[in-house]
């Protein structure tokens, strides 16, 4: 405002014609010319305009360690906040996990209840069979389920050979014995998902075993005491209740049901349940509790597995040729002719030597013996099993239970 007055001033004056003293001075300077003097004065006046009023005080630096604080806080908010989205995203995934898996819970008891009133299911036969404790083993006995290895279908080979032949892949057989025996083959193992070479020999052929899916004890436990001897010989021999598999899982398994024992190799459990519980069913034999549990539980995992076909004996058909056996009239010995006077006592007949007493370490064959397979044949008693008359260790060279085989 000053320079603006006095540069007025001197405009004015100069108009009036009057002198601008050389030696006026405008603030401090002094001027010597009046034009040079306006110059200078705008100069300093718009200086003064751009210039801040002394009294204003420049803001202060913010600190080093303010600053450091600053984003220091800025960063743990920003984490808090991170924190808090990350949990509450892991809150909400475990909240559908256990929706997710609640449904799925749901689906698998729908699954098993429709399978457990779906006809032909294991799950729907399972529940037919009756619920009972494990009668006394007392009266087992091997030979309570006949001789091993019979030829019940009637086809002139052994049972034993027959799931071989069955079971085996790439196999070779005795051409004496019409194609029967088993001499060599490779098993793909259901219970254990191995590969198995087999080949008959004395310290070979247990490498392949033959496995009762119902153990005789098991059966003779639970209800297969009140069969007939005919069943018992089916049930022993049925195919249906037979699989070749590896002999030491066979060994292991012994004579346990599904609540003590199931193949190591887990995605056949399924099948061989069921397979039990179809022989069970076909031979009217129960479960225990531990047991019937122990297959729904399997059978929970796929509620739709079905009880195999029964490929194996009909018992119709086997219950009447033991019946017919049982009804064929025994020959009777004719009546002894009437004695007829004599003029003097016969005498006494001499007792028959004793016969020479056999190798307690041989099965016992009864009275009847053979030198050799040919007079078995001859006799048209081949193949001899084990318990039969006329069969002995000397017959059974590969000491399988069956001497002289077709």
């Amino acid at each position: 405002m000053l320079c603006a007055i006095q540069g007025a001033s001197i405009l004015r004056a100069r108009k009036r014609g009057e002198d601008i003293h050389p030696a006026v001075t405008f603030g401090k300077i002094s001027l010597t010319a009046g034009r040079f003097a306006i110059i200078l004065a705008v100069i300093f006046c718009i200086a003064a305009v751009n210039t801040p009023p002394s009294s204003a005080t420049p803001a202060p630096k913010k600190p080093a360690a303010v600053v450091a604080e600053k984003k220091k806080d800025d960063s743990a908010e920003k984490k808090a906040e991170a924190e808090a989205e990350a949990a509450a995203a892991a809150a909400a995934a475990k909240e559908a996990a256990e929706a997710q898996k609640k449904a799925e819970e749901e689906k698998a008891r729908i699954d098993l209840e429709n399978a457990k009133n779906e006809q032909g299911t294991a799950l729907n036969v399972l529940a037919t069979l009756a619920i009972k404790g494990r009668a006394p083993k007392t009266g087992y006995a091997r030979t309570q389920f006949g001789s091993p290895w019979m030829d019940m279908d009637r086809n002139g080979c052994d049972t034993r050979n027959d799931i071989l032949k069955r079971d085996l892949t790439g196999i070779s057989t005795d051409a004496k014995s019409h194609g029967c025996k088993v001499l060599s083959g490779t098993l793909a193992d259901p219970y254990t998902g191995t590969t198995i070479a087999f080949t008959r020999g004395r310290s070979s052929s247990s490498a392949v075993q033959i496995d009762h899916v119902v153990a005789l004890s098991d059966a003779w436990q639970k209800g297969a005491q009140q069969l007939d001897a005919t069943r018992r010989q089916a049930f022993a021999n049925d195919p249906y209740n037979l699989l070749a598999v590896d002999g030491p899982a066979n060994m292991q398994k012994s004579d346990g049901d599904a609540a003590t024992w199931l193949p190591p190799r887990k995605d056949y459990r399924c099948a061989y349940v069921a397979r039990q519980i179809g022989v069970k069913a076909k031979y009217t034999l129960w479960v225990t509790q531990a047991e019937h549990d122990a297959m729904e539980r399997v059978l929970s995992s796929c509620p739709s597995e079905r009880v195999p076909e029964d490929n194996g004996l009909n018992l119709s058909t086997v219950q009447g040729q033991g019946e017919a056996a049982q009804s064929q009239p025994q020959t009777q010995p004719a009546p002894a002719p009437e004695p007829q006077p004599q003029s003097a006592p016969a005498p006494a007949p001499q007792p028959a030597p004793a016969p020479a007493p056999q190798s307690p370490s041989q099965p016992q064959g009864g009275d009847v013996s053979y030198p050799n397979c040919a007079a078995v044949r001859a006799a048209g008693k081949a193949p001899l099993h084990a318990g039969e008359p006329g069969y002995s260790y000397k017959l059974d060279r590969d000491r399988d239970g069956v001497a002289c085989e077709r």
